[in-house]
């Protein structure tokens, strides 16, 4: 039974399609839709690269175009080292067999497909948040409508770890500050799942090569995908697998108890060296901070059971859920 309807907004990118593979194989979720937009890529590569996984892992599912750059800045330089020249760790990628795509720009498909189905819809976003933004813009109301956000995005100090691309500042959030301010500050229930979490989530190599070896077509494709990005991991940061990022909001959303989470408003700074920052305002923290106080009440996962997130993912993929 079907317990999450969700629309994945990404930006494919190797971690993203790990965590395509992870959502269209669990079945608590239904893919309603596919949005992409720029970020490990440019609009045009993310976007063929969502419709080659729709293809491949979920055919069937809409797949929308969407922002191709900030709401106020210059697009981002595609990042070739990480996720290597085609966003899929250069892979081959035959042309998928379907390559429609939705008529309505990401964030219409959004709105429209909240509104035919208030209260059900999660958003999981693992990009910059542009679309997200754009939506909220064109129909404030849907943030009442919505069942939950949950995003990739964000580094809140709680491990230790303040950034990964600058010391501020985390990778999705930077891209479009602007538009993640917006986010944050809207009346719907957001969860971040950032570094602290995520980069304490790690798929080491071996393990990786378990899933290729015993999850059939997926785990073939995530060991694949994940060779050169497991090489930039290795050369930036020694280790012998890769950060858990993407697929970790997943997991948030099917077992949120694997989860330690903080409440109170989030801003993100928009401007100066520290751009792309995130700041809570802990529920606990007593004190005045007139631009937090009034903004709604966000949570931030601040730790994990990092085992079980790993568990989770590879009994969907091995499926013996």
């Amino acid at each position: 039974m079907t317990k999450h309807k969700v629309i994945y907004d990404t930006d494919p990118g190797v971690d993203d399609a790990m965590a395509l593979v992870f959502q269209a194989l669990h079945p608590e979720i239904e893919l309603l839709g596919i949005t992409s937009v720029f970020g490990n890529a440019t609009i045009e590569t993310t976007t063929a690269n969502a419709l080659y996984l729709r293809s491949r892992f979920a055919p069937g599912v809409p797949v929308a175009r969407g922002a191709a750059a900030p709401l106020h800045r210059a697009p981002p330089a595609p990042l070739g080292w990480i996720h290597g020249d085609n966003g899929l760790g250069n892979i081959e990628l035959n042309r998928p067999a379907d390559t429609t795509l939705d008529p309505r720009p990401a964030h219409q498909c959004m709105i429209d497909t909240i509104r035919a189905l208030p209260g059900e819809v999660t958003l999981i976003a693992v990009g910059p948040l542009t679309n997200l933004a754009h939506a909220l813009q064109a129909d404030p109301d849907i943030a009442a409508l919505v069942k939950q956000v949950v995003i990739m995005g964000g580094a809140f100090g709680t491990a230790g770890v303040l950034g990964n691309v600058s010391p501020a500042a985390e990778a999705n959030i930077l891209c479009d500050p602007d538009a993640a301010d917006l986010v944050l500050g809207a009346a719907w229930p957001v969860t971040l799942v950032g570094l602290d979490v995520t980069q304490n989530t790690i798929m080491p190599n071996d393990w990786l090569a378990s899933i290729r070896d015993g999850a059939g077509e997926a785990g073939r494709f995530v060991w694949d995908v994940s060779r050169h990005y497991a090489q930039f991991h290795h050369d930036s940061a020694g280790l012998e697998g890769i950060y858990v990022h993407d697929s970790s909001a997943v997991a948030y959303v099917l077992a949120p108890h694997l989860y330690t989470v903080r409440h109170g408003p989030v801003r993100v700074l928009t401007n100066g060296i520290a751009t792309g920052q995130t700041i809570q305002k802990p529920s606990t923290m007593r004190v005045p901070a007139p631009d937090w106080d009034t903004r709604p009440t966000q949570s931030v996962c601040i730790g994990v059971d990092a085992a079980g997130m790993l568990d989770l993912y590879k009994n969907t993929l091995l499926k013996t859920l």
